[in-house]
């Protein structure tokens, strides 16, 4: 049996090798072209994008927030400042795990657990390379804290920075205001690249008002870090050039605040819930802007916890609400000269025109009968005097002649019952009641008729009528300086900080209050300088011995609830704190030209009617302002010390 032989082919297996080292030599030319490809497009073509990508990877860009702009008071003393301290701060880029690096923090009690989700949602809003504070000023002991934990946490630094500082604690917070955390509504309204490195903006005040103008513009400046995102002064051999952008800090704001006049309404009304407004009648100047009790704003620029805001918000005096532009009272006996006015200007009276007072008053549709403040009454009584002893019969006749609307209409001139226009928010305008009034407020039918009962209370300041102490001090700076009127202003001046210039802010006149005659100022602000001066005056004896200077004012007293007639009139002593009459004073000095004008207001005075207990407030006030330091001292030293005098209360 015969075998078969099978021949190699190397011919065949020749070709073959030849075939797969030409696809081989093919592969490695595209292989290499593609590498080569790709080099071009990374070294030349993308040259500039990967070297700034490269750069950044050593590079850190990190924001320079700007000095927030120093407020002055109208003498160049300070009110807001900044001062050095040490902030928490995260960049969200840096940080491996945001949740994680939050929660550690608050477990070592350096920011507060309750806050974190808050703090995640600001974080993750901003830039990732934005470097957003956590807690503004850390103590030494937190400080120590953070660093022995420091590696920990990556993505988070302490950095030296300048926050808000209040050298002067609670004054003038409620004119100043305070800055505090930006808020979902801040967000909205803020643009955010100008906040890079603070979460801090005006919150009320002045500091809301001119936010604009105090924040500036954050500048920012290039750090080298290595790997581990630490700075490092170089990295290898070769010096790397680093750019900075300075910031540009906010203006400085020259109030028109007197830090002498508002000091001393503050000492006056300490211990007090109350407000005291000082306006300047020639330009709407505010001297003084007062609201006790206050408080401390540093305690926001420093960031209050949940639990610290919570027991401010909180508390039952309520030290956070602003009084002076907020609160709103029945303005009492303080408004009589004004509607002695209205009476002269409606021809339904004379100067010389006399009422019998026999302390009481009743007429045929207005109602129940009401009595004067003063038992027995005042007898004969014209327009001065009856400004003068504050007379309520007197103005119940007048206010029965004259009508809610045209009332209404006249002292609607003076700003009452509208927006006074300061340069600051929040302004409440009060009630100015009237027949349309009462048909705008109520819904229901029968809750919208004006009943004529309603006429005589409003004459006298009570009823429905309210005020704010700025409108009640915009209304007699008004009347002091016979019908001219200028908007209140917190702020007169501004230094642009690059070029030191001072930019003077013009007052801005409002429409004037014009009579058709011109005497009856005249008949209304003597009625005002008896009130002080004269024997029958009712703050003559309060307010001895009397002034250096001539001063005009009249006291007030208003009811926070109605007592019968058939009851007998309680003294403070007698009532709840709650249920005491406020007590009010406005005024102005000098008589002839005056240069300031006060309204006084004071909660459930502890005894005495407006012209015992709110008017030495005023007075203070006039006195530090129109006074040197040296006749102050001296006025002082003869006055002996004494509780407020008590005097029967003007009331209903």
């Amino acid at each position: 049996m015969s075998k078969s032989i099978r021949f190699k082919d190397h011919r065949a297996e020749q070709e073959l090798f030849e075939q797969r080292a030409l696809l081989a030599a093919v592969c490695m030319v595209l292989a290499l072209g593609a590498v080569i490809a790709r080099l071009v497009w990374l070294q030349v073509v993308r040259y500039d994008y990967y070297v700034g990508e490269s750069q950044g990877n050593r590079i850190k860009v990190e924001p320079i927030p700007a000095n927030r702009g120093l407020i002055l008071d109208r003498n160049g003393l300070p009110l807001a400042t900044n001062a050095p301290s040490f902030q928490l701060e995260v960049t969200l880029e840096q940080v491996p795990d945001l949740d994680a690096t939050l929660n550690g923090l608050a477990a070592l009690n350096l920011i507060d657990r309750a806050e974190v989700p808050r703090m995640r949602k600001d974080i993750r809003s901003r830039r990732s390379f934005d470097s957003v504070p956590l807690k503004l000023q850390l103590t030494e002991e937190e400080l120590a804290r953070f660093a022995a934990r420091r590696h920990d946490f990556p993505g988070v630094e302490v950095v030296p920075r300048l926050t808000r500082y209040y050298p002067l604690g609670s004054s003038s917070v409620h004119a100043i205001g305070y800055v505090a955390a930006i808020s979902e509504e801040d967000e909205k309204e803020l643009d955010l690249a100008r906040y890079a490195g603070t979460v801090l903006t005006g919150k009320s005040g002045v500091e809301r008002a001119y936010e604009d103008e105090l924040h500036g513009y954050p500048g920012v400046q290039q750090l080298l870090v290595n790997a581990r995102g630490r700075r490092v002064e170089r990295i290898g051999r070769a010096d790397v050039p680093l750019e900075t952008r300075q910031p540009i800090a906010g203006n400085d704001l020259f109030l028109t605040l007197d830090l002498r006049v508002q000091q001393a309404a503050e000492a006056a009304l300490r211990g007090q819930r109350g407000a005291a407004v000082a306006i300047d009648p020639a330009n709407g100047d505010v001297l003084a802007f007062v609201s006790t009790p206050a408080f401390d704003p540093n305690l926001f620029a420093r960031g209050l916890s949940r639990t610290q805001y919570l027991a401010l918000t909180e508390d039952p005096t309520r030290p956070m609400y602003d009084r002076a532009l907020r609160g709103v009272y029945p303005p009492g006996s303080t408004v009589k000269p004004l509607f002695a006015l209205a009476a002269l200007e409606y021809g339904v009276v004379t100067p010389h025109d006399t009422r019998y007072c026999r302390g009481m008053w009743s007429a045929p549709g207005y109602g129940r009968a009401r009595r004067d403040w003063k038992k027995g009454g005042h007898g004969p009584v014209d327009m001065e005097k009856a400004i003068a002893t504050s007379c309520d019969v007197y103005f119940f006749d007048i206010a029965r002649s004259m009508g809610i609307d045209r009332m209404a209409a006249f002292l609607g001139r003076f700003g009452v019952g509208s927006a006074t226009g300061i340069d600051v928010a929040g302004e409440r305008l009060g009630i100015l009641p009237s027949t349309d009034w009462k048909k705008r407020a109520f819904k229901r039918p029968e809750l919208q008729v004006w009943f004529p009962g309603d006429t005589i209370s409003v004459g006298i300041g009570q009823g429905q009528m309210l005020v704010t102490p700025l409108q009640l001090a915009h209304a007699i700076a008004t009347l002091s300086v016979r019908g001219t009127r200028y908007r209140p202003r917190m702020v007169r001046a501004i230094r642009d900080v690059q070029t030191g210039k001072v930019r003077e802010l013009p007052p801005v006149a409002l429409p004037p209050v014009k009579t058709a005659d011109p005497e009856a100022w005249t008949v209304a602000i003597a009625g005002m300088l008896d009130v002080v001066n004269a024997p029958y005056g009712t703050a003559r004896f309060a307010l001895s011995p009397a002034p250096e200077y001539k001063m005009a004012g009249k006291s007030g007293s208003a009811q926070v609830f109605t007592v019968a007639l058939s009851e007998r009139m309680r003294k403070p002593s007698e009532l709840a704190e709650h249920l005491r009459d406020h007590a009010l004073f406005v005024a102005f000095a000098p008589a002839d030209a005056p240069t300031i004008a006060v309204a006084v207001v004071v909660e459930n005075a502890p005894g005495g009617g407006g012209s015992g207990f709110a008017g030495p407030i005023a007075r203070r006030l006039l006195d530090t302002y129109l006074l040197t330091p040296a006749q102050l001292a001296e006025q002082d030293a003869k006055r002996k010390p004494s509780k407020p005098v008590v005097v029967p209360a003007e009331r209903e």
